[in-house]
């Protein structure tokens, strides 16, 4: 049985034995004895996206009464579900993004106690995963970008929409339209002044052609 610790792009926290390329969290929010969530989702406002290897360091997943492994499938579900890089782990990615933060909003490179200050306004509504609307055309939003159509999350990539699922990604597919966007905006804003952000395998453009997709 997994455990309940796979993010999803509406930062949903399930069991589902999805395996995926980072790790991360969001303070301490689960019992060691019993391996299992507390009713919190969040006990800090650093929500992080870490690497799974780091110096050799070594843990037992959700066993100790220290911050609480999760996992996501890339960086694009992380970033939609409100997380950022990890300035410990992911130094170079975590600079990465607060230069395009900076450039994306003209200010001087913030420290992460503010960016997580603005991502924890942008990420909840209360309680529940805080829904933005669009403000450019689908076309318009960058790669790594995750909307909602039809209650399904998918994220964008080389003009296609990959829906996102419990085991990877669903085959491309051209979306017309879409509901809402996930993607913090202040993320989406670093995401078009350059941050590239890592995707899983399954979503692959050059694999997925623009004439293979089907029309949503």
């Amino acid at each position: 049985m997994p455990l309940q610790n796979r993010v999803t792009p509406f930062g949903d926290i399930v069991a589902i034995s999805q395996r995926g390329l980072f790790t991360g969290n969001r303070g301490i929010i689960h019992d060691p004895a019993t391996r299992t969530l507390l009713r919190r989702r969040w006990a800090t406002k650093a929500w992080l996206v870490c690497a799974c290897e780091f110096k050799g360091w070594r843990r037992d997943v959700m066993t100790r009464h220290s911050w609480t492994e999760l996992f996501f499938l890339d960086e694009a579900v992380a970033f939609a579900a409100g997380h950022r890089p990890c300035f410990l782990c992911r130094r170079e990615a975590a600079e990465r993004f607060r230069a395009c933060w900076a450039s994306a909003k003209k200010e001087a490179p913030p420290s992460a106690t503010h960016m997580d200050a603005v991502l924890h306004a942008e990420r909840l509504d209360r309680r529940c995963k805080r829904l933005h609307p669009i403000t450019h055309s689908l076309a318009d939003l960058p790669d790594g970008a995750v909307v909602v159509a039809k209650d399904k999350a998918y994220t964008l990539r080389a003009g296609l929409a990959h829906r996102w699922n419990n085991d990877s990604y669903d085959r491309s597919e051209i979306l017309d339209e879409a509901d809402w966007l996930l993607t913090p905006p202040s993320t989406v804003m670093a995401l078009l002044a350059g941050y590239r952000p890592v995707f899983h395998p399954s979503l692959n453009p050059i694999r997925n052609r623009p004439e293979d997709a089907r029309s949503v």
